[in-house]
């Protein structure tokens, strides 16, 4: 079964049968809720700074507590949840957008333009992607746009790779073939035919790679090249939280624990649509 042949209702359906995928989908609908409607909801601002209020244990009027500047950890989080989701969103779009471009060109035509695309996708791939955001970042120098930057430039080869070996295998099938001698144009194939072909395993791939790309933000900002004081985001509040570990556990656990929920449904949701599109793992 492929989403083509399933529709969309009936691949919903199928989610919602699934347990597993149902839990995350149910986490990941109500972080989205939070990062869309929280700003209007939360009861301070997540950048005011109150030394007063500092490391107060969770109240009414802080309801998880507050950091050691005195700001809301609520607030915080819910302001975290826009910058991490949001920024992890984007890159998403955007490696889709060059990946899958550049995968269906390199299976299609072949030739130097399939040459050029693998040598440098297997030349990059030979190293840890980690460990190439990582110099990327440090390169580009600290920033939420920078990290995003080295975080398209890591991941756009693995959707690329995938992608032209779908193509590759699928061009010198009967109905290509049939598409070619009734005269249509390599434009045409590729969107009309190879594109819908593709779409499955670049959703799949892209649902389990939401919980990757997380991990990866939250990590370099941990390390200070991500998000920048006093901006909200999950893993730089890690940083923030850790002198305080032994003292304020909780400054450390609660964006930990967002993090690992988001890892979580992300997760639970690119199984269950591998399961359901009958999409096969290399």
């Amino acid at each position: 079964m492929n989403w083509k042949s399933a529709g969309r209702r009936n691949v919903w359906r199928s989610m919602l049968r699934n347990p597993m995928t149902a839990i995350g989908m149910g986490l990941l609908a109500i972080l989205t809720f939070l990062t869309l409607v929280g700003p209007y909801l939360v009861p301070h601002d997540p950048l005011t700074a109150n030394m007063a209020e500092r490391l107060q244990p969770p109240s009414w009027e802080y309801p998880l507590g507050t950091d050691h500047f005195g700001r809301c950890m609520f607030s915080r989080l819910v302001a975290g949840a826009q910058t991490t989701l949001g920024i992890t969103a984007l890159a998403i779009v955007s490696v889709m957008l060059i990946g899958v471009p550049l995968g269906l060109a390199a299976g299609y035509a072949g030739g130097r333009i399939d040459a050029v695309v693998m040598r440098l996708v297997d030349g990059a791939q030979a190293l840890p992607e980690f460990l190439l955001a990582i110099a990327i970042t440090g390169f580009l120098g600290p920033g939420l746009t920078n990290l995003m930057i080295s975080i398209v430039l890591v991941k756009w080869m693995g959707y690329a790779r995938v992608v032209r070996s779908i193509v590759l295998s699928e061009r010198e099938k009967e109905y290509v073939l049939a598409a070619r001698a009734a005269g249509s144009g390599a434009w045409t194939i590729l969107w009309r035919h190879l594109l819908p072909q593709v779409f499955s395993p670049v959703i799949v791939l892209a649902a389990l790679d939401t919980g990757k790309i997380i991990l990866t933000i939250s990590a370099l900002s941990y390390l200070g090249l991500g998000a920048q004081p006093p901006t909200p985001e999950w893993g730089a509040m890690l940083n923030d939280g850790r002198p305080y570990f032994q003292t304020v556990p909780e400054l450390m656990i609660y964006p930990g624990l967002a993090i690992m929920l988001v890892v979580i449904a992300s997760n639970l949701i690119g199984e269950g649509l591998r399961d359901i599109l009958d999409v096969r793992s290399d």
